[in-house]
């Protein structure tokens, strides 16, 4: 059997060609696996080509259409032939199958119907749209929010780190937030292996810098103090998100991570919001592309750079860093938390507790996002934002965890905005 896979107006199609029996619906599951992607709500089969099929293939279309309903899609069969129509007839299923007598017919159908969803969440609130990406706002909360640092940037990036600079955190202190850490017996333990953290929900997830490039992660049912969290440095959220707002830049290319702040900071201006030229974000994403950056070794004061440079001077990046600007998992679902800061409005105290001061004089954002990927989760923007991160991170396919470089690239996105007010340290 011969399967060719692609998309047409964003609906992905297969076509089949060939025998649908035993062996061939083991082809077709795996293909359906690698295909379909986060965002994807409705699949076509394209059978005009397919000769044969048993209750094999039938068990590969029906499992398809259980997974697509519960997106809220559809599967669409296009161009049956005769003796596949009577062997769905026989089994009695033809009767939940949408039938199309060609392709063009059923991407169209397959269309409408994401169309029409688009239509009914359009009337409930009216989206933006901006260089052809539309962002949907809604309100959520008006009390203030600010961010903790703990530790110091300066000495995490000349690689000054020693036992006395870590700090022991509890797994509930956290609730968003990033930074350098690691899990460990002791302090001892933990040091040499810091590396790029992120913690969501109390769950927290850590690239240990042992030359590896493995994340590992940890989920707590309860927090009863030990064990707890080492890091050198982290930024905490603490505070409501000020703004949910549902990203929709299409189904091909994206948008890059930096753009997505320069327009909620477009939009802060336009709303006069009174912060400090800092925002945080969490978000759930389908990815269409993910680049990163993150340290190789432990920034600890045993092995700082001889040349007294920081770790991300160009003269020690490659040694110190490792870099990744091919994209990688188009299609995941990726939870992600960070700030931005846009140095043309900034204002407040210790606002250098956050900033890089080796940054170029001219760059007007710094920002600073990890993302995890997970598998496996359809996209579905109806979806609480804070329940759904919960349930991602506690119950999907976990796959990797990356500091994420600006030209990320998102797909879709449900994003909570905390405009900060304060930073303490």
């Amino acid at each position: 059997m011969d399967i060719k896979t692609e998309r047409r107006d964003g609906i992905l199609t297969f076509a089949i060609r060939g025998r649908l029996d035993g062996y061939g619906a083991g082809q077709l599951a795996d293909a359906v696996e690698a295909s379909l992607q986060a965002d994807d709500r409705s699949v076509v089969f394209d059978l005009a080509g397919m000769s044969y099929l048993s209750s094999a293939g039938i068990r590969i279309l029906i499992a398809t259409k259980k997974r697509l309903k519960e997106r809220g899609g559809t599967l669409a069969l296009a161009g049956i032939q005769d003796y596949p129509k009577s062997v769905l007839d026989m089994a009695g299923v033809t009767p939940i199958f949408s039938l199309y007598p060609d392709l063009e017919v059923a991407v169209a159908a397959c269309r409408r119907s994401k169309d029409s969803l688009s239509v009914i969440n359009d009337l409930v609130r009216a989206p933006v749209v901006r260089d052809g990406v539309a962002y949907t706002v809604e309100p959520a909360s008006t009390r203030s929010s600010s961010l903790l640092v703990t530790g110091d940037l300066d000495k995490m990036l000349h690689a000054r780190l020693t036992e006395s600079d870590i700090r022991a955190i509890p797994f509930s202190a956290l609730p968003y937030s990033l930074g350098l850490g690691a899990l460990g017996e002791n302090v001892a333990d933990a040091l040499p292996l810091l590396g790029e953290m992120i913690t969501l929900h109390g769950s927290v997830v850590w690239l240990p810098t042992d030359g590896n490039a493995t994340p590992d992660f940890f989920t707590p049912v309860k927090d009863a103090g030990k064990p707890c969290i080492y890091t050198g440095y982290n930024v905490t959220l603490y505070g409501p998100f000020h703004e949910i707002i549902t990203i929709d830049a299409g189904d091909e290319g994206g948008i890059a991570l930096s753009d997505i702040y320069r327009t909620i900071f477009d939009f802060a201006r336009e709303r006069k919001r009174d912060f400090s030229g800092v925002v945080a974000l969490a978000m759930w994403a389908v990815v269409d592309g993910v680049c990163s950056l993150g340290v190789k070794r432990s920034p600890i004061a045993a092995s700082s750079p001889a040349n007294g440079l920081p770790i991300n001077a160009e003269e020690n990046a490659k040694e110190w860093l490792e870099e990744n600007d091919e994209p990688k998992y188009r299609g995941e679902t990726m939870v992600s938390f960070g700030f931005g800061i846009d140095y043309s409005a900034c204002s407040g105290e210790h606002l250098s507790a956050l900033t890089d001061r080796n940054r170029p004089k001219t760059q007007q954002l710094q920002l600073h996002n990890h993302g995890v990927i997970f598998r496996g989760v359809p996209w579905d923007a109806s979806l609480d934002l804070t329940r759904q991160i919960e349930r991602i991170v506690t119950g999907a396919e976990f796959v990797d965890m990356r500091h994420l470089k600006d030209n990320t690239r998102i797909r879709r996105a449900k994003v909570g905005v905390a405009y900060i007010s304060e930073i303490a340290v």
